[in-house]
């Protein structure tokens, strides 16, 4: 019995111990943005673009965009709540002049809907102008990618009622990217995007800076 007792209480406090050292989704990824940022902490007032993967693997940005201080802290795979659940920490210690987001795309994949899509973003929104008020953002369209055609509706859907919000807004501004990667008869560029035909080549890149550039604010 006390041998039962004994081997009862080291797998609670195994499970106990495991459950502590778990750490949420993108903690890693932020805790990088994070040491970075005591190394080389960025400017204020600079231009900051928040989202997902299309972001982080825009490796040259920042480069692109320096002499706006562009400071990319995008993180791959990431959805608007775990954005919102990290916005104290990838939002609010730049004191951006410009937010510029790209993030939706991995939701809609994920089982929400267009509504639903558009509720993360309003809340994402929210939290950001709640910390600065009236800070311009942008919004970058999500993109429709080949590997994902059957979440096109939702996609143009969520991208639709997105557009509508922000128009409510002073400061704000919703840039098309997605119809600009599609041929003249609707179909979607194949040779844009990467072997996973998901992400984008730097040609797909050179669509966005065209698109994107006309509404970022200089220094």
């Amino acid at each position: 019995m006390k041998l039962r007792i004994i081997a009862l209480l080291i797998f609670t406090g195994l499970f106990v111990t495991a459950q502590a050292q778990q750490k949420p989704a993108f903690w890693k990824e932020v805790q990088a943005f994070k040491k970075k940022d005591s190394l080389n902490m960025p400017a204020k007032g600079g231009i900051l673009f928040i989202g997902s993967s299309s972001f982080t693997k825009w490796t040259d940005l920042e480069t692109v965009y320096k002499s706006y201080g562009a400071i990319n802290r995008g993180f791959g795979g990431s959805t608007l709540i775990d954005v919102n659940n990290y916005v104290k920490d990838v939002v609010f210690p730049y004191a951006a002049r410009q937010v510029v987001i790209y993030c939706g795309e991995n939701d809609v994949a994920a089982g929400a809907s267009a509504i639903e899509t558009l509720n993360r973003f309003a809340t994402l929104f929210t939290s950001i102008r709640n910390n600065q008020d009236n800070v311009p953002i942008i919004y970058v369209s999500m993109k429709q990618s080949p590997s994902r055609t059957k979440y096109a509706s939702a996609v143009i859907h969520a991208n639709a009622l997105i557009k509508e919000y922000l128009s409510h807004y002073q400061s704000t501004q919703f840039v098309d990217v997605d119809s600009k990667m599609h041929n003249k008869d609707g179909s979607l560029r194949p040779e844009l995007f990467l072997s996973d035909m998901l992400h984008m080549k730097p040609a797909g890149y050179d669509i966005w800076i065209k698109e994107l550039t006309p509404y970022l604010q200089k220094k």
